[in-house]
């Protein structure tokens, strides 16, 4: 179990805008990752260390986007102004957690500009809907990875959440050392009379020195 890949999310407009302002200040190039013609929303990804990957994704005008629960989660992040939709667990077995939560893991997968499709399946995407600070699963059924995708120079040295530790440890049953070695986890309780848990920003480690992206 290990962290695999965060998620910001911005409107089909401000893609353009996003992925060039990010790739500037975190001094990376992102690369083109195409559509997930099963969710409604396309994407374009950013190596980092580690074998781990920031992607930028953004809701299409697609069916799928609304009835997906990944799409409804883009979707819904966008309709708030985009930003960070939240964090993502790569795993190996995932008979533990489809039994867990009483349904099976969906197949999801993208097709790259240059023709190659990336396939892997996921599951706690509704879970994810429901608390934005629980994170979701994958495991990936193709070699390819994104963080292989460009050259990788930057890494995450910190993560700020509003949300409980406890609740992530029961929900991945790790505990969160072990799942984000070498990554600082500052958990803030929500104040009174917020109910908006989730990733609030994200501190990379680059070659200008420490960048937070909020």
């Amino acid at each position: 179990m290990r962290l695999d890949h965060i998620s910001y999310v911005t409107s089909h407009n401000q893609l353009a805008d996003t992925v060039q302002r990010l790739g500037s200040r975190l001094g990376t190039t992102f690369v083109d990752g195409g559509v997930h013609p099963r969710f409604g929303t396309r994407n374009f990804t950013m190596p980092l260390l580690n074998g781990q990957y920031l992607e930028v994704v953004c809701p299409l005008d697609h069916p799928a986007t609304e009835t997906s629960p990944f799409g409804k989660a883009v979707l819904n992040r966008a309709s708030e102004g985009g930003g960070w939709l939240g964090w993502v667990i790569s795993i190996e077995e995932f008979d533990d957690i489809e039994n867990r939560l009483g349904r099976k893991a969906v197949d999801g997968h993208r097709v790259r500009p240059d023709g190659t499709d990336l396939r892997w399946k996921q599951i706690g995407v509704l879970d994810t809907l429901e608390d934005p600070q629980l994170p979701f699963f994958v495991k990936w059924l193709t070699k390819d990875h994104p963080s292989q995708d460009g050259n990788a120079v930057a890494k995450i040295s910190r993560i700020e959440i509003l949300g409980n530790e406890k609740t992530f440890d029961e929900w991945t049953g790790s505990n969160c050392l072990q799942a984000l070695p070498g990554i600082f986890v500052d958990w803030t309780f929500p104040s009174t009379g917020e109910n908006k848990n989730g990733i609030t920003g994200i501190q990379f480690k680059t070659n200008q020195g420490e960048i937070l992206i909020d």
